[in-house]
């Protein structure tokens, strides 16, 4: 089976103080399937965060070859291929005045707007519903997104990123404010989406496995290793 997103060859370098660069990986590769859930851990600094946005095609330090579902990367612009991949930062930006504005941002992007197949956006219901199922039912649709906490920007933005309807989902540690109740329904809401819509996500944690992921990779030393097999405890502690 031909995998639904592919990078080879990945390369990051970053430049040095004083001249030259610095590598922080260099010929990584990676393929997700459909409705898979991937977890990549590793040290702080490793450069994880910079392979999510090699993913996204958002790293200017970066060069890569990507394709998705079987299509090279070079023939879809920045902005399509943002519409199918979409990208949850540590620190999302949410821009409106409410959050019910924030989450349909995408919708009123040219790029979504003038699409054939760009579909209306959510409705309040749907919104709603999305994040309610996110452990954020105090999250009025009508609040300022400046007014929300870490965690709850985080859902938002994640709530947002789902509803877009992508192929692909990079999650970088959005659960990473949270109490290990609404963890859980974050990662519970993620399970269903991808069994529910054949998504696949790659999600950046720093947390003990929750048993979601289909494949555990670290991370470290410009290295990209499979861990799935090792012990959970001592793989999640070698990754704080």
């Amino acid at each position: 089976m031909t995998p639904l997103f592919t990078a080879r060859d990945i390369r990051c370098a970053i430049p040095a103080p004083g001249g030259g660069e610095h590598v922080v990986f260099d010929g990584v590769s990676f393929a997700l399937d459909a409705g898979e859930i991937v977890d990549v851990t590793g040290p702080s600094g490793s450069g994880k965060s910079s392979l999510l946005t090699a993913f996204a095609r958002l790293n200017p330090y970066a060069s890569e070859t990507l394709t998705l579902d079987g299509r090279d990367a070079a023939s879809l612009t920045p902005q399509q291929w943002r519409r199918l991949v979409a990208y949850v930062p540590q620190r999302p930006s949410l821009i409106g005045t409410t959050v019910a504005q924030a989450v349909r941002l995408p919708w009123t992007l040219a790029v979504r707007r003038d699409a054939p197949d760009a579909g209306a956006p959510p409705s309040d219901g749907a919104v709603r519903a999305m994040l309610d199922a996110m452990g954020c039912a105090d999250v009025e649709l009508e609040r300022a997104p400046h007014d929300l906490s870490g965690g709850q920007a985080a859902r938002v933005s994640l709530a947002r990123a789902l509803l877009s309807g992508p192929l692909v989902l990079l999650a970088d540690e959005v659960d990473a404010g949270l109490d290990d109740d609404n963890a859980r329904l974050v990662a519970d809401l993620l399970a269903r989406t991808v069994r529910d819509a054949g998504l696949a996500v790659v999600r950046i944690r720093h947390r003990a496995p929750d048993g979601r992921a289909s494949r555990i990779l670290r991370l470290d030393r410009g290295q990209l290793t499979d861990i799935s097999r090792i012990d959970a405890p001592q793989h999640e502690e070698e990754a704080r």
